[in-house]
């Protein structure tokens, strides 16, 4: 089977080229529609910076996660150091890559359920199939949409059911990486009218079974990073009467890496050690029931979602160590999550448009922690005493709760000049409960050679303290039309994360009782964005462009820290950074037969304010450059061609440009003026696909290749040292054949 898939596409090289899309070329772009301000308007009369895409365009592109959403919207980089492992860094906004017990900075929604939590447990990589629509917000989302949107929001939307017609489509993608690593994708769609233009049923499947390329020299296993994800969806969709509509949903994803993709550099590119494989794996069922009802002037939505998340997070920590001992984490996590959201907004067309909203979370989230040694190095020291493997066992859970009241309002002053307001009002709150455990001495006596029996203790049931906060979010913009082609703006805009409460808050230093009391917590940070904008479509739409220019002002950043005396690690927040940057968008069909895209930023963010203190803690300079790319940039030449009567060529040449970035602050925290050892930058890299296709009005064929020329650059460094495997990097060369059939 591989050796025919070689043989079938050696010299088809050309990347993802949209087929279906460019089978349809035509001299005219199609207007986009996005539903960013909770209500459907044309992209080009949103004062934001947005990029939006069409299930043809993920399609016809290969996208089938985060990291083709980020490399293909301007000021966007995701960290992504292993399947399931995700935090997206917009327009500079970010520390480092990996956010340790923070809120993400860019919010994630599936519909209307936030998905993305703190940065050191996994985040679900969703497969993108069947979607009506993905839209990237960049800039502060608060107003509309609530904590962790600082620095901008991901929305993947679903389908409806057609209740008109039968419907149905697959596609399957089969590909080898690195010559014989086997990649299979397969995703389908049956959409059923069960009663004309009333009922309708829609259902969606897939499963991906794709082989490993890294090697993990410590359990011995070839192609270890092996990942099998498989899960659907049904929708069914009730009309009523003409004007009441219902939706039910029911979606699960199981999504299992079978071990991390770090790789270690002085092992070569891909290989990696852990005593065992290190595990991100997540499994995401979501039920929700939408009620949606059109008065004459305004419309009613009612979104009510309730979802669970288990989570397993294992990850050999014996690096900390540099290997001298047994040492690990076994995590188990269980998040059960109830979102409401009701909101009624004005039909577009009037003098005023508007929208007014109630928002309310409520999550539970259960994390059993386990830390381990093994069996083996217990038996080589002499050491007894535990019951199993874990010297530590601890059992937590965190209840929070957000609830607010959102509005936006839309004044047009005559048909050229509009002014927008948004404004959100709302609290959120969180507390963490110990359940109780056990512990022992297992870290000293292992380090220190000791043999014999442990001492275990018992972790007693606690209650911590509530981390809660309340205030306003806003957005304020204008907008003028110069000419009906072109649409200029001006916003200022805030986001905001939820506060964090320190596990040990008021404990003193035993080493040093000079120093720091480990504070309360952190509070949410303050940051402001000023924006520019401009939007345009020229020449029938066969030119469209968006250009931002922005200014953000981001204080009491959210950080971890340590303490100098006796490293304790803790959150607070520290000084103040700066980001400033330009964005753009230009596609082009400057004939029939070809399109032309260019989109690209730059960015300049560093730290701008910070006191000793908060350089000694946090690891942090004056001037340190934030964790995102400097330049970001790609460009596309798609071609079509007729091949035979009702058959439809395509080529495409498709480059991305990533810069390189620092992996973290320069310093250890807690640890004045010591160079981290664990700093480092990711490589600038530049990324070539090819894709060669034929398509008739069903039926699509692709050959591609991803990677063109084998580019192993490092795209992601963990912070911090536990890891004897910090270092991510692009997957080798991906040669494939992409078929598409709809019904």
């Amino acid at each position: 089977m591989r050796a025919s898939l070689i043989t079938s596409v050696p010299a088809i090289v050309l990347f993802l080229a949209p087929v279906s899309a460019m089978s349809q070329t035509a001299s005219q772009l199609e207007e986009i529609i996005v539903t960013a301000t909770r209500r459907s308007e044309p992209l080009q009369d949103v004062p934001l910076s947005i990029t939006a895409f069409s299930q043809e365009e993920l399609t016809a592109k290969g996208i089938v996660g985060y990291e083709g959403l980020a490399r293909e919207t301007p000021g966007v980089v995701l960290n992504r150091p292993s399947a399931n492992f995700n935090n997206f860094t917009a327009r500079g906004i970010a520390t480092n890559g990996y956010g340790a017990n923070l809120q993400s900075t860019v919010a994630i929604y599936i519909d209307e359920l936030p998905i993305s939590t703190i940065g050191n447990t996994t985040v679900l990589d969703p497969n993108l199939y069947d979607l009506e629509r993905v839209e990237f917000l960049r800039g502060p989302q608060g107003t509309l949409f609530g904590s962790g949107s600082l620095a901008g929001a991901v929305r993947i939307l679903t389908k409806n059911p057609d209740l008109a017609g039968y419907d149905a489509s697959a596609l399957v993608d089969i590909g080898l990486t690195d010559g014989d690593a086997l990649r299979q994708r397969y995703n389908g769609m049956v959409n059923l009218p069960l009663v004309t233009d009333r009922l309708g049923l829609r259902v969606v499947g897939f499963y991906r079974h794709e082989e490993g390329y890294i090697d993990n020299v410590g359990t011995g296993i070839r192609k270890s990073n092996e990942l099998i994800d498989q899960g659907g969806r049904a929708i069914l969709l009730w009309k009523p009467a003409d004007r009441l509509s219902l939706r039910f949903l029911v979606s699960h994803e199981d999504s299992n890496p079978e071990d991390s993709s770090l790789t270690s550099p002085s092992l070569g590119p891909y290989r990696r050690v852990s005593d065992r494989p290190d595990l991100f794996v997540g499994k995401l069922t979501n039920y929700n029931t939408t009620i949606d009802y059109q008065f004459d002037r305004a419309r009613f939505t009612s979104s009510s979602t309730y979802s669970r998340f288990d989570q397993k997070f294992f990850v050999d920590l014996a690096g900390t160590f540099g290997g001298a001992i047994a040492f690990g984490l076994d995590a188990y996590g269980y998040m059960k999550t109830f979102v409401e959201e009701a909101r009624l907004a004005s039909e577009p067309g009037g003098r005023f448009d508007w929208v007014l909203g109630v928002f309310y979370l409520d999550r539970r989230h259960d994390v059993d922690y386990f830390y381990r040694s093994s069996p083996e190095f217990l038996a080589s020291r002499g050491i007894t005493g535990l019951p199993d493997e874990y010297y530590q066992k601890q059992y937590t859970h965190f209840i929070s709760h957000e609830i607010a009241g959102f509005g936006e309002l839309t004044w047009h002053l005559s048909d050229r000049f509009w002014l927008t307001g948004g404004l959100r009002y709302g609290g959120v709150d969180s507390r963490g409960y110990t359940e109780g455990g056990y512990n022992s001495n297992y870290l000293a006596n292992a380090l220190m050679g000791v043999p014999g029996p442990l001492t275990i203790t018992t972790i007693e049931p606690a209650v911590g303290a509530k981390a809660e906060e309340r205030g306003p979010s806003f957005k304020v913009s204008a907008s003028f039309e110069p000419t009906p082609s072109l649409t200029t703006y001006a916003t200022v805009s805030t986001g905001f994360r939820t506060p964090v409460v320190n596990a040990y808050a008021g404990r003193p230093s035993l080493v040093d009782p000079n120093d720091i009391i480990i504070p309360y917590g952190a509070e949410s940070d303050k940051l402001r964005n000023y924006e520019l904008g401009a939007k345009g479509r020229w020449l029938d739409g066969r030119l469209s462009a968006n250009l931002a220019l922005y200014w953000i002002d981001w204080s009491d950043i959210q950080v971890q820290a340590n303490r100098t005396s006796d490293s304790v690690q803790f959150a607070t927040n520290i000084g103040a950074a700066r980001s400033r940057g330009v964005e753009f968008e230009i596609v082009a069909n400057p004939t029939a037969d070809l399109r032309i895209a260019l989109s690209g930023s730059y960015i300049d963010a560093k730290v701008t304010e910070l006191t000793p203190e908060e350089e000694a803690i946090s690891g942090a300079v004056p001037d340190a450059r934030l964790a995102s790319p400097k330049f970001q940039g790609a460009a596309s030449i798609l071609y079509g061609f007729n091949l035979a009567p009702g058959v439809r060529g395509t080529g495409a040449v498709h480059f991305q440009h990533v810069g390189s970035f620092p992996s973290s602050f320069p310093h250890v925290p807690g640890q004045p003026g010591q160079a981290s050892p664990t700093f480092g930058y990711t490589d600038s890299y530049n990324l070539v696909n090819l894709a060669l296709g034929a398509a008739t009005d069903r039926l699509s064929v692709t050959a591609y290749v991803e990677n063109l020329f084998d580019d192993d650059a490092v795209t992601y460094i963990h912070p911090e040292a536990f890891l004897a495997s910090r270092f991510a990097r692009l997957r080798p060369r991906t040669v494939g054949l992409r078929l598409s059939y709809d019904y």
